[in-house]
Formats: C-alpha cells, sequence, structure tokens
C-alpha cells in the first residue's frame, strides 16, 4: 500500500461515506478516521425515533459493521482532534499526538444549540443529539412521568411521538406562532399540531421559556408569560449549529459553517469539508445554504472523496428530508424558500395524508408529503428537471394562495 495517508475527521454520517467513497474511489494509503464517540459511526435520524422508542439498538443503527473498516483497511481512531496545523500538515488529537495527512477531510458536523434561560444547568435538562443523550433521557422517561419539550420543530415533534409512545405526559413549547414556523406552510403546521394533540400532547405556541425552576433537578417550566408548566424532565429542541471551531482556528473561511464550493474543497483547496458543519452556494435557488440533511451529507462527502481521488465530481443532487411521527412519514422534496403559492392534495385537517406543494412564480420549487411516497418522488423529479407544470387539476382543498 502507499505512503500516503487521508484524515477524516468526524465519524458522522458524512464522515463514514466520505472514507467508503474514498477506498471505493481508489485512494491507494492509509484512511483514518477520527471520531470523538467509542462506537461504530451511527444513523443520527432514528435516534428521536424508534432509538429513544427502544425499538433499535446501536448496533442496528450502525451505518457499516465494524467487519466493513476492517475489510476497507480503514482504522477508527477514538480520539477528539483539537487543532490543525495546516503548515505541517498534520491534526493534533486531543492526547496529545499528532496524524500528519496528505489528504484532510472535515465532517465535524453540528451540535445542539444551547437554551439561554436560568436553571437550563439543572439535572434532568437534556439535548438530543448523540446516542449518549437518548440514553440521558431514557434513564428520567419513566412512565406517567411529565416531559417539557423545548422547541417545535421536527427533533422536538418527534421526540414528543417517542415519549408519548413510552407513556408519558408530553408538552411541547414553541416561541414562534406555530409549530415548524421556519419550514413549513401554516396548513402543513396545522396538520401537525391536530395530530400531536389527538395523541395527548399538550402543544403550546407563543411559549417563550422565562426558567427552569428546581432546586438540583428541574421541576417546572416557568413562561415570559408567567405560566408554569411541571416538568419531571425537560428537552431542548430549539435547533443546531455547524461545529466550525477548528476549521476557524485553522483559518479556514466559515460562514455559517465551512465554506465550500461545487467540489467540497474549503478556502484551502488541500482541506475538502462535507455534512452539516458546511454551507455552499446553490445555482439552483440562488443563495448559500447549510443544510441539516443525512442525504446532502452522504452526497458532499461522494464529492469530497472523489476530489481527494482526483476526479471531476460536483454537489449537485436536490436537497430532501424526511419526518417520522406515529404512523406518519413525512418526505420532503427541494427547499421552500421564498415560495408565493401553495397548492393542496388532500385535507391536513381533516386526512392522516396529503401533499402540500409550494410554488414560486408559477414552478415547483419543493413539495412536502405525508404518507405519499409516490407524489414525493414525482415532486423530486419534477423539481430536479426544472419541468414546467400545470398544478390546476390537482384535487384542491384550499384556494391556492399567497403567504403574504
Amino acid at each position: 500500500m502507499s505512503s500516503v495517508r487521508a484524515v477524516v475527521v468526524g465519524a458522522s454520517h458524512a464522515g463514514a461515506q466520505l472514507v467508503t467513497s474514498l477506498r471505493q474511489g481508489g485512494w491507494p494509503g492509509e484512511i483514518l478516521l477520527v471520531g470523538d464517540e467509542p462506537v461504530l459511526p451511527y444513523q443520527r435520524p432514528p435516534l428521536s425515533k424508534a432509538y429513544l422508542a427502544g425499538k433499535l439498538g446501536l448496533t442496528e443503527l450502525a451505518i457499516r459493521a465494524e467487519d466493513f473498516y476492517v475489510k476497507q483497511d480503514i482504522k477508527r481512531v477514538t480520539a477528539s482532534v483539537e487543532e490543525i496545523d495546516r503548515s505541517a500538515g498534520e491534526v493534533v488529537l486531543g492526547t496529545g499526538d499528532r496524524l500528519s495527512y496528505d489528504a484532510l477531510a472535515l465532517c465535524t458536523g453540528a451540535h445542539p444549540r444551547r437554551l439561554r434561560a436560568e436553571g437550563a444547568d439543572l439535572d434532568g435538562v437534556h439535548y438530543l443529539r448523540r446516542s449518549s443523550d437518548v440514553e440521558g433521557i431514557r434513564g428520567d422517561a419513566v412512565p406517567g412521568r411529565n416531559a417539557v419539550i423545548v422547541g417545535g420543530g421536527y427533533i422536538g415533534l418527534e421526540t414528543a411521538a417517542s415519549l408519548r409512545a413510552l407513556g408519558l405526559h408530553v408538552t411541547v413549547l414553541e416561541a414562534a406562532d406555530r409549530v415548524l414556523e421556519r419550514v413549513t406552510a401554516p396548513e402543513v403546521s396545522a396538520f401537525f399540531t391536530r395530530v400531536h394533540q389527538g395523541e395527548g400532547v399538550d402543544v403550546r405556541t407563543n411559549a417563550v421559556v422565562e426558567a427552569l425552576v428546581g432546586d438540583s433537578r428541574v421541576r417546572e417550566v416557568v413562561l415570559a408569560s408567567g405560566e408554569s408548566v411541571v416538568a419531571d424532565l425537560v428537552i431542548v429542541g430549539i435547533g443546531i449549529e455547524p461545529t466550525t471551531e477548528l476549521a476557524e482556528a485553522a483559518g479556514l473561511v466559515v460562514d455559517d459553517g465551512i465554506l465550500i464550493d461545487a467540489y467540497a474543497r474549503t478556502s484551502d483547496p488541500t482541506i475538502v469539508a462535507a455534512g452539516d458543519c458546511t454551507s455552499h452556494d446553490m445555482a439552483r435557488y440562488g443563495r448559500r445554504i447549510r443544510l441539516e440533511s443525512v442525504p446532502s451529507a452522504v452526497e458532499q462527502a461522494k464529492v469530497a472523496a472523489a476530489t481527494i481521488c482526483g476526479k471531476d465530481k460536483e454537489i449537485a443532487a436536490l436537497p430532501w428530508f424526511w419526518s417520522d411521527q406515529y404512523d406518519l412519514k413525512l418526505k420532503i422534496a427541494g427547499l421552500n424558500t421564498g415560495y408565493d403559492d401553495i397548492v393542496l392534495d388532500g385535507d391536513p385537517l381533516r386526512d392522516r395524508d396529503f401533499t402540500c406543494y409550494y410554488l414560486r412564480s408559477g414552478e415547483l420549487i419543493a413539495a412536502h408529503c405525508v404518507n405519499r411516497l409516490r407524489d414525493f418522488a414525482t415532486s423530486k423529479r419534477i423539481i430536479t428537471e426544472g419541468t414546467r407544470i400545470d398544478l390546476g387539476g390537482l384535487e384542491r382543498t384550499v384556494e391556492s394562495r399567497g403567504t403574504s
């Protein structure tokens, strides 16, 4: 084997895919995957769903089995990376050891946004990003207890569904006017509110957390309105922030994520990056975007590996996402940013399956499909191809309308 070495920092979805694609792409030398969790790289989306509910273990969530890394001669290193020494071509580990590299990839991911409120450091307050976070939640998630979830985004709602299945009383506190306000149309928000309320979840909007109260352990959440909510445990799900400190300290350009080009190269063309830690210009949407998406992380990792191997490949796939809640599977094609009309096929106030099509100047730019996999596949193809279509023939339960 060649003496060259590729070091991939971050044993995430992106990291696990990148080392795989490196070997498949013909990288001739050593491949080191450095991560600070003492387990195999695993899928993160099921953490708030099947893993929290106890339906799957970490073995089932592993992206690849241990023998895959052995057979592909990919070495896993359990350590944190404290510094990138670009001039020496080395990374410095938390142990003080230094690893030289001929190619370096950053897949440092993201971390939960912290709740800035008095009492946020009390026992019983949790975040959900890693398997160890879920294990802490499980220890507190005793049937009959009162769980308060701060944040009505996808993580918050998925967690609510899982905790209800475990027999807890659940309250969701959302500071905005509606759940999923940042990412969906009001009709989609109303659908998920209806579903969760039907499952016994207390959904409260315009609910700004003022403080968490308790002795050493949280026992209630106090809102800015003066109301208080009894809490045996609190789970904070108010978004994630890209983990860019390592890149910033190394002098790489960071703008809401490590800035990469279409080939996943950072401002140092000898270093690539992929996954939730990155941002890049997307011509399709005419702006710089940071995507929190497994499919996007996987695509970027494949492109980054191709770049390292000297092959031309660009980031080009349409972003897509999914969310599982109760018996519902929401699949999202495209980004709805800047939409000016919607068309609904199905009734979100009555049905448990429907599609919300998002249009901008008459062009389909995104679709939110609940339990409608065919609509998702069709929408994904149409948006990718840029095909002009007439949506007027769709069965409508509300009139197409603007958001203004």
